[in-house]
């Protein structure tokens, strides 16, 4: 588990291809490895990733053929950078929102604006994705924890502030780039129980209107 709080900007190493997955090889930067161990989890552009080869600056990770499919990652090249944070402690300060490091889907970067000192995202989404994402909402995009200023279409908005774009791949995102996707674990869960038979006990306590009564979007 995550928070989308970044703690390193990374850079790939190296991308070696084995029997259809991919070994990935990624300098840590300022991220701190003294306490990471191997089968440890780093979240890379918010994909989780277990640490399977540990040097004092650099660590691997095994890429599956389900994660390349699912995420940017497969598209990524020596010298690419990206967002790094360590598994969340029970005793960390959750900064952001509850993130898994699964994956849902890519977006697309449909336009870039300025705001003050911040800068205005335009994203879409994927059709499949966007029942899960609302206004003043959490989203992690490339493993980045934003809130969602505003649903227009099939877009939603972001506006993030100078520290996030220097301590984050954000400073590089340019109109049509695609990025990473994990809605919100509480949206998904609420639409699970939502659509549990109709004749289960849960179905009769958990409803569209209790949901709208306690301020859900639904």
């Amino acid at each position: 588990m995550f928070t989308g709080i970044i703690q390193g900007l990374g850079q790939i190493r190296g991308m070696q291809p084995q029997g259809g997955d991919l070994r990935m090889t990624v300098a840590a930067g300022k991220l701190d490895l003294s306490d990471v161990q191997l089968g440890d989890s780093i979240a890379v552009s918010g994909a989780c990733l277990t640490v399977v080869e540990l040097q004092r600056d650099t660590f691997a990770v095994d890429v599956s053929r389900e994660t390349l499919d699912k995420t940017l990652l497969g598209r990524l090249k020596a010298g690419s950078p990206v967002n790094l944070e360590k598994a969340l402690r029970l005793a960390d300060r959750l900064g952001g929102h509850l993130v898994a490091g699964h994956v849902d889907g890519v977006g697309h970067i449909r336009e870039v604006s300025v705001s003050g000192r911040s800068q205005v995202f335009a994203i879409a989404a994927p059709p499949d994705l966007l029942r899960y994402i609302a206004a003043k909402g959490s989203i992690c995009v490339d493993g980045i924890s934003l809130t969602v200023n505003a649903l227009h279409g099939d877009l939603f908005m972001l506006n993030l502030i100078p520290h996030t774009l220097e301590q984050t791949t954000a400073a590089q995102w340019r109109s049509g780039q695609a990025v990473n996707l994990e809605v919100d674990l509480v949206a998904r869960y609420l639409e699970r129980w939502v659509a549990t038979d109709p004749g289960s006990e849960l179905k009769s306590r958990v409803t569209r209107d209790l949901l709208a009564a306690k301020g859900f979007p639904v």
